[in-house]
Order: C-alpha cells, then sequence, then structure tokens
C-alpha cells in the first residue's frame, strides 16, 4: 500500500465524521441545496465532497462500485484503508461513484417490494452544480427549487419506481446535492 493511501482522512474522524454525517443527511431531506464539504483530501480525481461522503457512509460492509474514471490504484488503496469498504459489480454495489455517463442506465439494484431500502445510492462527480436548470419537486421543498442535473428523463423514471429506485448524490470539488428518489423533476 502507498503511504498516501494513509492520508487525507478525517484528521479529527469523530467530529469531522459527524459534521458531514450530518451534510449528506441535509442533502437528502433537502433535495437540491448545495452545501459545502471539508475534511477529507482523496486523491485524484475523486473529488472532496466524493471522499468526504465515502469516508462518512462507507465500511467493510457497503461494497462500493468504482466508475472507470475513478478506479485506479491510489483511490482503490485510499478507500480501502480509510473504510475498509470492498470493491464490487455494478449489481451488488450499494455505493457508486463516477460521472453521470458511466453510472446512468448500469443496472443497479433499485431495493425489492419487501425491501426497498436496498437499493444503491449513486455519487455522481459533476463539472458544475448550480441552483439553476432543472425544477424539482416534492418532499423537503417547500414549492420548487432547481438544481443543475446531467439530465431530466432519467430522473422522471427513476422517481416513477417509488418506493423504489436510486438515490443520487451530486458532488462538484467541496460541493455536494442530493436528489433521492421520492423527488418529482421537471
Amino acid at each position: 500500500m502507498e503511504s498516501a493511501a494513509l492520508e487525507g482522512g478525517f484528521s479529527n474522524a469523530p467530529v469531522d465524521a459527524a459534521h458531514a454525517f450530518r451534510a449528506v443527511m441535509n442533502a437528502m431531506a433537502r433535495p437540491g441545496v448545495i452545501s459545502e464539504l471539508a475534511g477529507a483530501v482523496p486523491p485524484a480525481p475523486l473529488s472532496v465532497a466524493a471522499g468526504v461522503v465515502l469516508l462518512t457512509l462507507c465500511d467493510p460492509e457497503t461494497p462500493v462500485y468504482l466508475a472507470p474514471s475513478r478506479n485506479n490504484e491510489a483511490v482503490r488503496s485510499w478507500i480501502t484503508f480509510h473504510t475498509g469498504a470492498p470493491f464490487s459489480s455494478v449489481e451488488t454495489a450499494m455505493f457508486a461513484v463516477g460521472h453521470w455517463t458511466e453510472l446512468k442506465s448500469r443496472g443497479f439494484t433499485v431495493g425489492t417490494p419487501a425491501y426497498p431500502d436496498r437499493s444503491a445510492t449513486l455519487i455522481v462527480e459533476l463539472e458544475r452544480l448550480m441552483p439553476e436548470g432543472a425544477t424539482l419537486r416534492g418532499p423537503g421543498i417547500r414549492d420548487t427549487t432547481a438544481l443543475s442535473l446531467p439530465e431530466v428523463e432519467a430522473f422522471q423514471s427513476n422517481a416513477r419506481l417509488f418506493p423504489l429506485g436510486l438515490d443520487h448524490l451530486f458532488t462538484c470539488g467541496n460541493r455536494l446535492a442530493g436528489l433521492p428518489r421520492t423527488t418529482k423533476v421537471s
């Protein structure tokens, strides 16, 4: 294992993880609201926000799928050292990270009628994350809000699967926004 894999984790793990967990939960509870994350310095090409999310939500029992753009030895070693999360195929991943073009329509699990919570969460790395573009409605949104999604149709189709479906976390640099399956996109 390279010594670089040992670096870049939370400097004060209990406090940093608690702040990060709250930010991720707020992102899912308030779809479209953009927040900033800090506390981790993952290896390239992972963004700070994606690294913080992985450190916060992954452990030895949460399989992670790395899309080709994120699947390199430095990233794998860093995730292994800091979380112990195993790497998996698309079909068994609980979390996946990569560009939208690498993740959409890949066959991630959407849960089952008995266990809709056993679906994957996609950590979508974007070039741009702004409060503009697609209109969002639903739980956690007062009237409407806007978010620069990579497309609209896939998220509309995903919402129609409810209570099944995928949850999405969008990252760009140190910025994070959530889009749970309950959100209606237009």
